[in-house]
């Protein structure tokens, strides 16, 4: 096994912090195609707890496939994603939203800061906190402290976004391994499992409230709306592609493929569709 593959295998993992309720997220949480345990995560706001084969099989480290997540769960949603993630060697978070380039930051695993001072502040100004009082919080999770290690820098950041409604469940604590994270999501009441996209006919939390607002995106319904949010898709992805081919980077090359795929599918989707 290489030294990659050792450090992210059991010991790594991720959660994606959704800002929307778990009714909403659902069904683009699908398009990822990794299963997955969704549960509500404070106010208007969710996440998902995936089983994590990419990096346990040593495929790709876990901070790109994060990466590759979020950004894919962001461009075809209209909230933000953020992933937090963790190795044995360092952690970190990446905030995505929209067409917006993503923006994070790292810990070495002795909580020394590996990220740009300027990119907690643009975090900050994209999750609307306080850019004083959070501003001040966050920047002291970028100066040296030798009594902090990454898992206490990930819960710093944590309490300063419970100001923004997050309250993450205690068992689902960063820093654990994705199996155990997982399985803990699963133990609670209000946690589902995540399914693939498609046509629904009826069923608990997946009835006609709960995709309201999303549905005339999808690309079954074969609508304006899902032809423009294809059409955006593919314009997103192939970028995201090329750059993931070019840096070997598998998150971004991961994040273009399914929204390219996700676009394609909209597409065809909305040709095969009869006209009136």
């Amino acid at each position: 096994m290489s030294t990659e593959a050792a450090r992210n295998g059991p010991a790594a993992g991720t959660l994606l912090l959704c800002r929307a309720t778990p009714g909403r997220v659902a069904p683009v949480a699908g398009l990822l195609r990794e299963p997955m345990q969704l549960t509500p995560a404070g106010d208007a706001w969710s996440v998902l707890v995936p089983e994590g084969r990419p990096w346990r099989d040593g495929a790709e480290p876990v901070d790109r496939v994060a990466t590759g997540w979020a950004t894919a769960l962001a461009v075809g949603a209209p909230w933000p994603v953020l992933a937090l993630w963790w190795d044995t060697d360092h952690a970190g978070f990446t905030l995505a939203s929209g067409f917006r380039r993503p923006v994070g930051f790292v810990w070495l695993a002795s909580g020394v800061p590996a990220g740009e001072d300027e990119a907690m502040r643009t975090f900050a100004a994209r999750m609307g906190l306080d850019p004083v009082l959070d501003v001040q919080d966050l920047d002291r999770l970028t100066e040296p402290d030798p009594a902090a290690d990454a898992r206490s820098r990930l819960r710093g950041l944590l309490a300063v976004l419970t100001r923004a409604g997050v309250c993450l469940p205690a068992e689902l604590a960063p820093g654990e391994s994705a199996g155990r994270l997982r399985e803990a999501a699963a133990r609670r009441p209000d946690s589902r499992p995540v399914d693939s996209p498609g046509p629904r006919e009826g069923g608990a939390g997946h009835g006609p409230a709960s995709h309201a607002r999303l549905s005339p995106w999808m690309p079954w319904t074969g609508g304006p709306r899902a032809r423009a949010l294809a059409l955006a898709q593919m314009a997103a992805g192939l970028p995201l592609l090329v750059r993931g081919l070019r840096r070997r980077g598998g998150g971004w090359a991961t994040a273009g493929i399914l929204l390219l795929a996700h676009g394609a599918l909209g597409l065809a989707h909305d040709l095969a569709r009869p006209r009136g």
